[in-house]
């Protein structure tokens, strides 16, 4: 199942929308109350992250459903060319960028630097996941993955991050409610996958 998709900018149109269609597709697979709730959460910090993008930004959102995984889209237009995606391929799976606070705050900071990269200089330095993963991923095939939550939590699990690190992610919702969250690049569009399995 394929919901609607949902136009939204981080002026704020469509984040109703897309909260409205969060609780359609509940209502369609049935949810309790708390899954409900889980998903409605997750749209919301979704939603959150995309306005508080900078500039003009425009992207889809979408919930997509397979058995009992349900995940939720945000895809949008990158400035991303070669030159940039080969050096971004290249970066180091332990840099991070210290000016950027919490979890989502990592999160947007990727994403943002993906839709709008204005050379290579800006391009995110958050602790990139690149390879295979046990998770879901919908860019194995398509393009390439370029951060994971799963991946990271492994690399603060090594002690690649610090204690704070651990800390933004145990307060978290999407780090407490997603199964996976996922960065990546398919042509030429930026896409973001939050992962949630409801049983």
């Amino acid at each position: 199942m394929k919901s609607d998709v949902i136009h939204v900018t981080n002026n704020g149109v469509g984040v109703k929308d897309a909260r409205v269609q969060a609780e359609r597709v509940s209502a369609f697979l049935g949810l309790g109350k708390k899954d409900a709730l889980h998903l409605s959460l997750l749209t919301e910090e979704m939603m959150g992250m995309m306005l508080a993008l900078t500039g003009q930004t425009e992207a889809d959102f979408w919930i997509e459903s397979d058995n009992n995984i349900v995940s939720l889209h945000l895809k949008a237009a990158t400035a991303m060319n070669a030159e940039m995606r080969k050096n971004l391929l290249a970066a180091s799976s332990t840099g991070k960028n210290v000016a950027v606070k919490g979890f989502m705050g990592k999160i947007k900071d990727i994403f943002q630097r993906l839709v709008e990269p204005a050379d290579d200089s800006t391009l995110p330095t958050a602790a990139f996941a690149q390879g295979s993963s046990s998770q879901p991923n919908s860019f194995a095939s398509l393009g390439v993955c370029l951060w994971s939550l799963s991946q990271y939590k492994a690399s603060l699990n090594r002690g690649v991050g610090v204690n704070k690190d651990w800390d933004e992610l145990e307060k978290s919702i999407v780090s407490k409610l997603a199964d996976e969250v996922q960065i990546g690049i398919i042509d030429e569009m930026v896409e973001m996958i939050i992962f949630k399995s409801f049983n």
